[in-house]
């Protein structure tokens, strides 16, 4: 007689947030594909919706509470978790209807409250077949969280207060995953935290066996270790490094770049430049010393990208703090920047600070911050121009009327998401996101490079 099985209970998810957000809410899905849930594409599909909320700054709170709101509204049974978890009084006094709220990275109160709000119809046990964990990027790239949490107490952050202090991950256990991924197709790894230079210090870099030898919970050693991954095809693929603070030890890294181990690329949240600034934000002031090694750093990997992220209008900033900025840009070159005009966040110690700058000024110091950058990357990336850049694929188009076919990548100074692309031409029926080429460069705009694989 046969036995017909229960439907699956499905769940579906609303990730907002940074990377590191994401990777939560693969985490939790993996698990509640273990526990015999299925994912739903959308709200009328679901038993329930989760939505991973964050909460840095009020703009983004916005955002969260807007999204808790429209899934209750298409859904009606919705579970709340991520970093406005803390606020769980304001979320219900706003949405009552909310079955369940829980913080950041409590991946077992929210499976706890799924297993609630919808039981599962099935068991772990009906697939016989491990599934492998979820991904919520393209299968090509894979984030890789290093630690939780932070030891900072920058000003204007609330960061610690939402995800408590830095709680660094073991070493094996970070490389097993590394590895794992890379196994399944990954060809790029994407390295985050909270602050990627102090993973470690949480534990007092303990040294864990690795493949018959020794290594340290500390940044060098894991970069090294990721440098010696392969890909099933035998190519090294790329490690790239976000929010890493400048530490001494950081220059440790810069050769691993220039032997090709690592991506040359450094993601590194300078925030302002001006030292008074930088004092009042609660952050290291060595903005000279920096300049000389970024120099250092290029000359040892010359191709090293640098992308970093800057605050205007913080409270006390004065027009000479912002030119000492401006200047500084000069100087450095970043490769790629973004910015942020200061918003006040509960909690934050910055919003006693005298010296509100009023908003139209904050709204010209961004237009005036942005156009000097874009004049900046506009420059490094024309000189670019005529070289031939390695570059992997994201997305493959539909051929045109004439047959051709065309595709966007990005080359090794571009993370996903936030910085520019490579946009091809002409490129063969055969490829796939994934595939890694050799593109030679033909044109460049403020942001973006244009150009064909090249001839061997």
């Amino acid at each position: 007689m046969a036995i017909e099985l229960p439907a699956q209970r499905k769940v579906g998810m609303v990730s907002l947030g940074c990377p590191k957000a994401l990777v939560d809410s693969e985490r939790i899905l993996t698990r509640l594909r273990a526990d015999g849930y299925a994912m739903s594409a959308d709200y009328a599909g679901a038993d329930v919706v989760l939505v991973n909320t964050c909460g840095f700054l009020d703009s983004a709170k916005e955002e969260s509470l807007s999204a808790i709101g429209e899934a209750i509204a298409e859904n009606g049974r919705v579970i709340v978790t991520g970093c406005m978890g803390n606020e769980a009084e304001a979320i219900r006094a706003r949405f009552p209807a909310v079955l369940a709220v829980t913080g950041a990275h409590q991946y077992e109160a929210v499976v706890e409250a799924v297993h609630h709000a919808a039981p599962p119809s099935q068991g772990p046990f009906i697939d016989l077949i491990p599934q492998p964990d979820v991904k919520l990027t393209p299968r090509h790239y894979s984030y890789l969280k290093i630690s939780e949490g932070c030891n900072h107490a920058c000003s204007f952050c609330i960061i610690p207060q939402l995800r408590g202090k830095l709680a660094s991950r073991r070493i094996d256990a970070v490389l097993r995953e590394a590895e794992k991924l890379v196994a399944s197709g990954t060809r790029e790894l994407l390295v985050i935290s909270q602050d990627t230079s102090a993973y470690g210090v949480d534990i007092r870099h303990e040294e864990r066996d690795w493949k018959g030898h020794p290594v340290r919970a500390h940044m060098t050693d894991l970069a090294r270790e990721l440098g010696q991954l392969r890909t099933p095809e035998g190519r090294t693929p790329w490690v790239r490094l976000h929010y890493v603070y400048p530490y001494p030890h950081v220059d440790a890294v810069i050769p691993l770049m220039a032997q090709g181990l690592l991506t040359p690329y450094l993601d590194i949240p300078f925030q302002h430049a001006s030292p008074s600034v930088l004092k009042a934000m609660k952050r290291p002031a060595n903005e000279a010393k920096v300049l000389e090694r970024l120099r250092a750093w290029r000359e040892i990997c010359p191709d090293i990208a640098i992308r970093s992220s800057f605050v205007v209008g913080f409270p006390g900033e004065t027009e000479a703090d912002f030119q000492y900025l401006l200047d500084w840009l000069d100087e450095a070159q970043l490769d790629r920047v973004g910015a942020f005009r200061f918003e006040p966040v509960a909690g934050a110690t910055a919003n006693d600070l005298p010296g509100a700058v009023p908003e139209d000024v904050k709204e010209d110091r961004y237009a005036r911050l942005m156009l000097k950058t874009e004049a900046i990357s506009a420059a490094r990336l024309a000189a670019k121009v005529g070289r031939v850049v390695p570059v992997i694929i994201d997305d493959v188009g539909e051929p045109d009327e004439d047959g051709d076919i065309g595709a966007t990548g990005r080359s090794q100074a571009d993370a996903p998401e936030i910085d520019g692309n490579v946009f091809l031409r002409n490129v063969p029926a055969t490829l796939r996101p994934g595939d890694f080429v050799d593109v030679l460069v033909e044109d460049a705009d403020a942001h973006d490079l244009f150009g064909a694989i090249a001839e061997n």
